[in-house]
């Protein structure tokens, strides 16, 4: 086993990188390319084999954010020991500036589904994801980031909106949010909700990072569409316009580039990147100008 590092990097800088993924393994640790910081899937690296000393060895000259989507924090039985401790094991050994999980459910009875399937928005659901960030974050010894869904539907016994319910977990546990512009797009124009709403009302000083990423348009039999975040293709006009908005509220904090299905070249991803970090650095010049003023 390579032993893990004996002191971090640095912290995640805020700048837009990318998301490391099995296809890019081989180049990343081969040609050390020019990338500020990587994300991971945590679960991708929780067993054995090759996969974790690749991750080694590119955390020897990288930054790692760690997201996860596999704790289910909205399981109303409680979070699997097992996978906390294996997690944890991660942690120690990789080190990331940052770890993050999704605001979902995936695990009942014991029977993991694969999925991150939404919850009713509801004052008990929330006393249970407030318990169970509660729970991970002394079991991991951090503080997480949680991020906001993509959805395609909505309980009718729902009584918090979304947005609420996000702020409300942040503010009762003292997690982090990773807000997910592309989720809000695509689950305010699935509900018709207002996007730029649903960013006022998330506490700016909770905002850990920002994840930006394509998705695709289906048509339904009854003439109507739904949106489907799918990290398969390119971050659309109306999701940057939404992300120079977020930037315009949180200011800069680490932005993340994901693509999952049909993934590119390395050097596609790193452009989508360098287009969010030019609209990262408006925002920095606007702070230079208005202190020099």
């Amino acid at each position: 086993m390579i032993e893990p590092r004996s002191a971090p990097i640095g912290p995640i800088p805020a700048q837009a990188e990318i998301g490391l993924r099995f296809a890019h393994h081989r180049e990343v640790v081969e040609t050390r390319p020019p990338v500020a910081w990587f994300e991971v899937h945590s679960e991708n690296y929780l067993g054995g084999g090759p996969t974790p000393a690749i991750l080694d060895s590119v955390r020897r000259d990288y930054p790692i954010s760690l997201h996860g989507v596999g704790l289910s924090l909205g399981s109303a039985q409680g979070l699997s020991p097992t996978h906390l401790a294996r997690l944890r094991a991660l942690i120690e050994r990789v080190e990331p500036a940052l770890v993050s999980e999704h605001l979902s459910w995936s695990v009942v009875d014991g029977l993991y589904l694969a999925d991150l399937l939404p919850l009713p928005m509801t004052q008990e659901a929330l006393d249970v994801v407030c318990r169970n960030v509660d729970h991970a974050q002394q079991a991991l010894g951090r503080r997480l980031l949680v991020e906001n869904p993509s959805s395609y539907l909505r309980y009718r016994h729902s009584t918090i909106p979304e947005w609420e319910f996000l702020a409300a977990v942040a503010r009762r546990t003292g997690c982090a949010i990773l807000c997910d512009v592309n989720n809000i797009f695509v689950s305010a124009s699935n509900h018709g909700w207002s996007a730029s709403r649903y960013l006022e009302a998330l506490p700016v000083a909770a905002i850990g990072e920002i994840h930006l990423a394509g998705h695709s348009v289906r048509e339904l039999e009854s003439g109507l569409s739904i949106r489907i975040d799918d990290h398969g293709s390119k971050v659309p006009e109306s999701v940057w316009s939404l992300y120079r908005e977020a930037v315009d509220r949180f200011g800069c904090v680490p932005t993340l580039i994901e693509w999952d299905t049909d993934i590119p070249a390395l050097e596609v991803l790193q452009t989508q990147a360098r287009l969010a970090d030019e609209i990262l650095d408006r925002k920095r010049d606007g702070y230079r100008r208005a202190i020099a003023a």
